[in-house]
């Protein structure tokens, strides 16, 4: 796939606002979606996943060309912080790696947001290890709760879960996947998302919760590994470390040199993370990926109505697939467009 490798620079907030009279042009021949322009302006201001972000950006930049009078701000400081400004009224549309959350809900509820949550896309999560690491191919939910979740704290090298992972392999057999333990005795720093990010939640949700709730503990990761917002850092940390450990989007790890992704066992055997493996739910950490409008901003901007009217039809959806995701069936981006219509 020729996937768009921009994103791979540091997270910036984006702000763009063609005026050049050539923009009128739109993407004359050239194949690419079109933002059908109807000549309207406005501005609008989107935050929330850094995930989503480069979908949203796509989006936002094939509109422009046929509105030159469009501007727009994407900013990807996390999923969660993301909510916490839309709740507060302070966003036209949040990016979302996840569902929002009940407590999200109702903190929106008492402000008076009104929103619509909107399907846009797949991606899958990749545990990454660097290039240079030939001991470990793949790791199952036991593995990745051995050695990074709650019970890892402290643990220095791989070898140090070698006795947790026989205790869970004791207690689950090959309910959460087959233990590939015993662990190699390399050192072992991890880095990955931090709590304010979608792509944290996922994990913990889809890779850790089931086995941490079975022992009696909040699912969480240990907390004594490097966290950061933003997937550039991971992967350069990742990538600098021989025996290292962690996870991100499948669409930033697809891309990226000096690391690379590991097979993963949920229970059903070990499955590479790959888009057709996503798209075939067969890749056991997938997620939905979302936007959500504001309602009151939908009806009070009609700068925002018209973007999400592009974003979500056929041509808009299939920009997803431009920036290394996994674009939405005609079934689903049905789905997603009779959603936006009911709202």
């Amino acid at each position: 796939m020729d996937v768009n490798r921009r994103w791979l620079r540091p997270a910036l907030p984006i702000t763009i606002a063609l005026a050049l009279a050539l923009a009128a042009c739109g993407n004359g021949g050239g194949g690419a979606a079109s933002g059908e322009g109807d000549g309207d302006g406005g501005e609008i201001f989107v935050s929330g996943s850094s995930t989503v972000e480069p979908i949203t950006n796509r989006v936002a930049e094939v509109y422009a060309e046929d509105n030159p009078d469009f501007a727009y701000t994407v900013e990807g400081p996390g999923t969660g912080d993301g909510f916490a400004l839309f709740c507060n009224g302070e966003t036209d549309i949040s990016d979302a790696s996840r569902p929002i959350s009940e407590e999200e809900v109702a903190a929106c509820e008492a402000s008076g947001v009104e929103h619509v949550e909107l399907l846009v896309a797949y991606d899958g999560l990749s545990v990454i290890t660097s290039a240079e690491n030939s001991d470990i191919d793949c790791l199952s939910f036991l593995d990745l709760y051995a050695l990074l979740g709650p019970e890892s704290e402290g643990f220095d090298s791989w070898s140090d879960a070698n006795e947790l992972a026989a205790e869970l392999e004791s207690a689950y057999g090959t309910e959460y996947g087959e233990s590939h333990a015993p662990y190699p005795d390399a050192p072992l720093s991890p880095t990955a998302p931090g709590e304010e990010s979608g792509t944290f939640d996922s994990f913990v949700e889809i890779a850790l919760t089931d086995i941490a709730e079975a022992r009696g503990l909040e699912p969480t990761t240990r907390p004594d590994y490097t966290a950061s917002a933003n997937d550039n850092v991971i992967i350069e940390a990742v990538a600098g470390s021989p025996s290292s450990l962690g996870w991100v989007g499948l669409a930033f790890a697809s891309e990226a040199e000096g690391i690379r992704s590991l097979e993963v066992d949920g229970g059903d055997g070990c499955v590479a993370p790959s888009d057709a493996t996503v798209a075939d739910e067969s890749y056991p950490i997938s997620r939905p990926l979302f936007i959500y409008p504001n309602l009151a901003a939908v009806e009070e901007n009609p700068a925002v109505a018209a973007f999400v009217d592009f974003y979500v039809s056929a041509d808009g959806l299939a920009l997803a697939g431009e920036v290394g995701y996994v674009p939405l069936t005609e079934e689903q981006g049905q789905a997603t467009r009779d959603a936006w219509e009911a709202r």
